[in-house]
């Protein structure tokens, strides 16, 4: 149980890692297609960020407590801070990199919750795999179309 604990604080790290990172993107980027990247940027850091507390739910379900740190995020998180301003396709290439290593760990913690027999929190991961997979091709088409501009 305690593997799947530490997973899920990686995950819930990670994706508040990620968050900010879109978050900041929203913030920052500019541009001929401002408002396109505007918008899903903002869409996609809302849509992570509602799923923070989900994690952090499902961890307490397990009896543990919940790192609630901005130190201790960045300890766990698999995703670099983002300290400079970037164009919007590097941004754009961060961004599809750090929902990479979202899908590996979510596909991790799911693989590890599976094998506890953790019905709940599976379905609650696949939905967010689902989620992260669904982003993994529009990012990735984001990418094309800026390196194509």
């Amino acid at each position: 149980m305690e593997t799947v604990i530490q997973q899920l604080k990686i995950v819930l790290s990670t994706s508040f890692a990620t968050y900010i990172k879109a978050q900041n993107y929203h913030w920052n980027v500019t541009g001929p297609n401002f408002a396109q990247y505007h918008e899903f940027f903002g869409e996609y850091y809302t849509a992570v960020y509602e799923s923070v507390d989900e994690y952090a739910e499902h961890i307490r379900t397990l009896d543990a407590f919940v790192p609630g740190s901005l130190s201790r995020f960045s300890e766990l998180s698999k995703v670099e801070d983002e300290l400079r301003i970037q164009t919007p396709d590097v941004m754009f290439k961060n961004l599809y990199e750090a929902n990479e290593i979202m899908r590996k760990e979510l596909n991790i913690a799911r693989d590890l919750a599976d094998d506890q027999k953790l019905r709940g929190i599976v379905n609650f991961l696949e939905e967010r795999i689902d989620y992260h997979d669904k982003m993994h091709w529009m990012i990735r088409a984001f990418i094309v179309r800026v390196s194509s501009d």
